[in-house]
């Protein structure tokens, strides 16, 4: 499609309003309630009106969508930069290209502030089966873990589908590797396994532990991700293990095969690194002072090329704000886009932000997070504490993008950056994507530039753009 072609269509998607709807299921009906129901409160009228902003939201829609500037940055970040880990040469390339690249677009008030960050090297690593079959075993260092001794740690194997299973064992681990084999159900509910799993079964004398991939879905990749040793227990080894891995291990001690493991990681902390949030700001024309963050986080782990973890969330954040100065939108209040240092084993970045903006947390109209991956955007989640009345007032913007099918607000606003200044009252949302296959490549070898399709990016683009200039342009103050 011609390039005007395609700025018409989203001329067309955010002016023309959505009238076809599906038919209403046939509803059954039920027996009245012995009670009367609550009633549900009536949410307050929007502040802003959609309309006022329905030409300007077209111009971003079309330019978004016309313009692979996001696409190729994202790409020289993958190709030629590569995986970003806290402590790496590769890291401080990339704030250094983003310096420049934002300094080339002419944002305003383009500067890296300085954060020290923990350097953590992952060093030469191995799993072997030792018995009752000899096998090379797919593994990853978990973030943050200590290393064994050079010769390793060789150790019977047992394994558990739970903390319970393992509570119900208790010393009868002492001294082997535990293992974790807990199927996947959610993020949330089965990443605390990687993260305490690790301790909670070295509180039973054991000598390492291995945690299956935190994913659905598996070609035998492992997948890493940070520990967090509790302080009053020793620090084991820790490792994740494919999906296959972890069943494999499983199938042999149902059978009551005894399992002997070699685990060696040669990982290691160096001092700390000094590192930097990458800043740039398009000033507002009459509130300056008042600011809409949008941002992402630069670091990744160090396998893959972290397109997805968070490359692509940083580049979106960053070309809406390039977008908006390109099409002359200067909106009242200030839209400043953050690239956080050190999401992945440390938070160094977020909490750094806010500790060198103290001052003016107060200030923070809004902030909005990208660290879902860069696929087709669905919508933004908000703070499920957030009033009613900026609900509202999010909602009414969020119709701009019915074109887009971008259009939902969801109660799970918020991010790993923003958390400091969420914790201190700021608003929080996250851009909220179809993340139906980002956890089959998180933190894994698989994170890379050919997963990211270029519209859907060059959607996220449009969507983020769009609410954070209107939120930052309308009257009243979001709330």
């Amino acid at each position: 499609m011609h390039r005007y072609s395609n700025v018409i269509l989203a001329l067309v998607l955010v002016i023309v309003p959505v009238v076809a709807q599906r038919s209403p299921a046939p509803q059954t009906v039920s027996p009245a309630p012995t009670q009367t129901p609550t009633p549900t409160p009536t949410p307050p009228p929007p502040r802003v009106k959609a309309d006022a902003y329905r030409e300007a939201a077209g111009r971003i829609i079309g330019a978004a969508l016309t313009d692979d500037t996001a696409y190729r940055r994202l790409a020289y970040l993958t190709d030629r930069i590569g995986n970003r880990l806290s402590g790496s040469e590769s890291l401080e390339r990339a704030v250094e290209w983003a310096v420049a690249e934002m300094k080339r677009d002419r944002l305003d008030r383009v500067r890296a502030e300085k954060v020290l960050v923990p350097h953590w090297v992952r060093g030469e690593e191995s799993l072997e089966m030792l018995e009752p079959a000899a096998l090379r075993m797919p593994m990853l260092g978990l973030g943050n873990s200590v290393g064994t001794p050079p010769e390793g740690v060789t150790a019977e194997a047992v394994v558990v589908r739970s903390f319970d299973e393992l509570d119900a064992l208790g010393e009868r681990v002492r001294g082997k590797i535990v293992v974790y084999n807990a199927p996947f159900t959610t993020y949330g509910a089965t990443v605390q396994y990687r993260g305490g799993g690790p301790s909670r079964a070295a509180r039973y004398g054991a000598v390492a532990a291995l945690v299956r991939s935190v994913t659905p879905v598996s070609l035998q990749s492992p997948h890493t991700g940070a520990l967090r040793y509790a302080e009053d227990q020793p620090r084991i080894p820790a490792a994740a293990l494919t999906v296959e891995g972890a069943e494999t291990l499983q199938r042999m001690q149902g059978r009551g095969e005894r399992i002997r493991l070699r685990l060696k990681m040669e990982a290691k902390f160096l001092p700390d690194a000094e590192s930097a949030n990458v800043v740039a700001e398009l000033r507002g024309k009459e509130k300056p002072d008042e600011i809409v963050l949008v941002g992402g986080h630069l670091d990744s782990w160090d396998v893959g090329a972290g397109a997805h973890d968070d490359g692509g969330g940083c580049i979106v954040a960053w070309e809406a704000v390039r977008l908006l100065k390109e099409l002359g939108l200067r909106p009242r209040r200030t839209i400043r886009v953050v690239l956080f240092t050190n999401e992945e084993n440390g938070l160094r970045g977020g909490n750094g932000y806010f500790e060198a903006h103290r001052k003016e947390v107060a200030d923070h109209v809004l902030a909005i997070e990208s660290d879902s991956g860069v696929y087709r955007p669905t919508g933004f989640g908000l703070d499920d504490k957030a009033p009613a009345e900026a609900r509202s007032d999010v909602r009414e913007i969020a119709t701009l993008l019915r074109g887009l099918r971008a259009d939902r607000i969801d109660a799970d606003g918020g991010g790993a950056d923003i958390g400091p200044l969420v914790r201190e009252g700021v608003l929080g949302m996250s851009l909220n994507v179809d993340g139906t296959h980002y956890f089959d490549i998180h933190h894994t070898h698989a994170d890379t530039m050919d997963k990211v399709d270029p519209q859907e990016l060059a959607h996220c683009v449009a969507a983020l753009a769009v609410m954070a200039y209107v939120v930052a342009d309308m009257g009243p103050r979001l709330k």
